[in-house]
């Protein structure tokens, strides 16, 4: 107990400093949990990547092909809480309780007042930076509307790509890391416990700040095991979901100290 850090002056959680190479540890137990429950996890990665290709289709179907990215961005932004019934699946693993996907897709319904707030305030960040981007993109572009066969052109390869593209990156850097920061440990902790949004949120900003180096391999690691989700079509979501959601609990368990 030597290596740990209480959040508050109070009985509040305390934060375990972990080393920088541990994210490997959460996602080797994540996989044990999906193996563990591989009908559960692939069916709840299956649902969050068919409403990914429907959001999709939507978009084309609005011939709204310049959304797809800033869309796409912001699902990192809110999978936090998308991921709630993964954790619920890791939780009832480990304490010895029957998994079914009925239970996993209800877990919202546990503690969900204190879930419904940090889900809005998730929720609030993503809107802003889609209206950022949206922003962003008309600055840039001055009220070009691409068509699907001339998205990439124009994004990638037009004179303003560089600027936008950067402008871009540095304004969803900054609103990722506040979400990463709110939502890292949060909402596991708000399913396991019963407390209130504020102890689980300021929890997860300690776990965050202390843990800086591991935190911030675990969050490429989620950016880049996504994004190779999304390549293959949404399809890859299905695994890399769970993989990740399962490996958060994990996570969770292993920074956040129960109260002496």
């Amino acid at each position: 107990m030597a290596d740990t850090l209480a959040v508050f002056a109070g009985p509040m959680p305390l934060i375990r400093r972990v080393e920088i190479d541990r994210p490997w540890l959460w996602l080797a137990k994540g996989w044990a949990d999906m193996l563990a429950a591989p009908r559960i996890s692939i069916a709840y990665g299956a649902l969050i990547a068919a409403i990914s290709v429907a959001i999709v289709a939507a978009l084309f179907l609005m011939d709204m092909p310049y959304f797809t990215l800033p869309m796409a961005a912001g699902f990192f932004l809110v999978a936090p809480l998308v991921a709630v019934g993964l954790y619920e699946t890791s939780r009832r693993l480990e304490a010895g309780e029957p998994v079914t996907l009925a239970a996993a897709l209800a877990a919202i319904l546990r503690n969900r007042a204190q879930l419904a707030n940090l889900g809005i305030v998730l929720m609030l960040i993503n809107l802003a930076w889609v209206r950022i981007a949206t922003l962003l993109f008309a600055l840039f572009f001055q009220g070009a509307h691409p068509t699907w066969g001339s998205i990439i052109d124009t994004i990638f390869f037009s004179p303003v790509s560089i600027p936008f593209l950067a402008t871009g990156t540095v304004v969803g850097l900054c609103l990722a890391v506040c979400a990463f920061s709110l939502g890292a440990v949060s909402i596991p902790m708000l399913l396991d416990r019963d407390v209130n949004v504020f102890v689980a949120v300021m929890t997860s900003i300690s776990a965050v700040r202390h843990n800086w180096r591991p935190m911030a391999l675990w969050a490429a690691l989620i950016v880049v095991f996504t994004a190779a989700g999304m390549a293959t079509f949404f399809i890859g979501l299905a695994v890399v979901m769970p993989l990740i959601g399962h490996a958060t609990w994990h996570a969770y368990r292993d920074v956040v100290l129960t109260t002496p």
